[in-house]
């Protein structure tokens, strides 16, 4: 059973960790968007009042955050093993998602947290052509994810569940001490 949650900025590289751990171990993956999506699109029962946030622009509750990966914690194809990208993004979420894993009896192995420099993430945020990113927006962005990351990295490391890794190097390198770090 693994258990893992994958952390760092937009351009990390942890959506691609993520799922291809989830190819290599034969468990699910998902991020808070698709949990986002999904939970509008496949008609569960709290798709009208996330919609109602993302239509709007705003963020979705925490507590309808939680609601919701208790609906798919709970499903049948993520009791065992599952990795979660893009969440927790604050260290109240991350404290509540230990809650719910508790009281679900499904511990997190691991968090880890993709670590790469500013300029890489720069690079790689401006190479991917999003229509509205301006190095001033990603910059923002950088250091608001900078705020809210460093309690929730302090958080899981008082925990003893936090494992960093430089998210700089190609996906295969990255993929592979990720497995080592699983491995013992």
């Amino acid at each position: 059973m693994t258990r893992l949650i994958f952390l760092g900025a937009a351009g990390s590289g942890k959506t691609t960790q993520a799922h291809l751990l989830s190819e290599i171990l034969k468990m699910p993956a998902i991020s808070s968007g698709e949990m986002l999506r999904s939970a509008i699109g496949f008609g569960l029962e709290l798709g009208d009042e996330v919609r109602r946030y993302v239509e709007s622009g705003e963020l979705v509750p925490d507590e309808l955050m939680i609601s919701l990966l208790r609906t798919i914690l709970t499903h049948p194809n993520f009791e065992r093993c599952w990795a979660i990208e893009g969440y927790p993004r604050t260290a109240f979420q991350a404290e509540e998602l230990d809650f719910l894993l508790e009281e679900l009896n499904q511990p997190l192995d691991l968090a880890i947290y993709l670590k790469v420099s500013e300029d890489i993430l720069m690079q790689r945020s401006l190479a991917r052509g999003d229509y509205d990113d301006t190095t001033e927006l990603i910059h923002k962005r950088l250091q608001l994810f900078q705020e809210r990351t460093t309690p929730i990295l302090d958080y899981y490391e008082h925990k003893q569940k936090l494992v960093t890794i430089d998210g700089s190097l190609d996906p295969a390198s990255i993929t592979a001490q990720i497995q080592q770090k699983l491995a013992g």
